[in-house]
């Protein structure tokens, strides 16, 4: 296997090891949020107060914030995205190296 090879199969490694920590989430999120309502409604403080609202969700944010990370964000800004910016950021800069350069050489000097 050569060396890109390595890098495309760590690449997917990670990807699929990020969506099986997703869904791992959302089942937790799931089973967790049903378990909040039964643990509401038999402690028999859900006629006053539906507490168990709140921890659902605050759980629901969190769970959103991690599928914007695995399904948004890193989706595009990956290894691939990465090196396109810093080409482009080196190719910039050498330009401006050039255009230094040329305006140095094009200088005459003042005697």
């Amino acid at each position: 296997m050569d060396a890109n090879q390595h890098e495309l199969y760590e690449y997917a490694r990670k990807r699929i090891k990020q969506k099986k920590g997703l869904y791992f989430h959302f089942v937790l999120f799931f089973l967790g949020s049903i378990f909040l309502f039964i643990i509401n409604k038999w402690i028999g403080l859900g006629e006053a107060n539906n507490w168990y609202i709140w921890g659902v969700t605050s759980w629901l944010f969190f769970f959103i914030l991690h599928f914007i990370k695995v399904f948004i964000t890193d989706s595009f800004m990956n290894k691939n995205w990465e090196r396109e910016q810093i080409n482009r950021l080196m190719a910039t800069q050498e330009k401006k190296i050039e255009q230094l350069k040329n305006e140095v050489e094009n200088q005459k000097p003042t005697e």
